[in-house]
């Protein structure tokens, strides 16, 4: 029997990444919840093994990004093929975003364009912020990409490119 105080604390802890990863990914709070609470499901019924475990971590962003993946494919339009493009050169632009605020002004800036981003991101299309998402949060390759979404190398080049570019194109104004 599990102690429900020890999965209520679990719960908690690992809460808002679990949530993050999947807002990430579905672009849609309130899908993002119900996959947050599939996710912990899978953990009730596995709390004894993965409650003392040190990949815990790892464990739960795999289900709710092979969760959100699955929903996804399951309830969102097909992706198009599209014609093998460049990969996209570094920006000084974005780089300048990274930097350390030096004012309280420039920290209110950078946060201004973090949210901004934030909603450029949500922003794009499915077959574009998916595998971005994957790309720069999650740290996957192309390859693991395109076996998770079952589509080819080229696809997940094409679509990275193309949704970079949209969000250099949104960015554009406020860097």
């Amino acid at each position: 029997m599990i102690d429900a105080d020890r999965f209520e604390a679990f719960v908690r802890e690992y809460q808002d990444m679990v949530f993050a990863t999947a807002v990430r990914l579905l672009a849609n709070p309130a899908e993002a919840e119900d996959i947050a609470q599939t996710v912990f499901l899978r953990a009730f019924e596995r709390f004894d093994s993965i409650s003392t475990s040190a990949t815990a971590a790892g464990w739960l962003k795999t289900v709710a990004t092979n969760l959100c993946l699955n929903h996804l494919a399951r309830y969102r339009a097909r992706w198009q093929f599209f014609s093998e493009l460049e990969r996209p050169e570094d920006d000084e632009r974005y780089e300048a975003t990274l930097a350390a605020p030096a004012s309280a002004t420039d920290a209110l800036e950078m946060a201004a364009r973090q949210q901004h981003l934030e909603r450029a991101v949500q922003g794009l299309p499915d077959h574009q912020r998916v595998p971005l998402v994957l790309f720069h949060f999650e740290d996957m390759t192309y390859k693991e990409i395109a076996a998770a979404l079952g589509i080819s190398l080229a696809k997940v080049r094409i679509d990275i490119h193309r949704g970079r570019e949209a969000l250099k194109r949104a960015m554009a104004g406020i860097v």
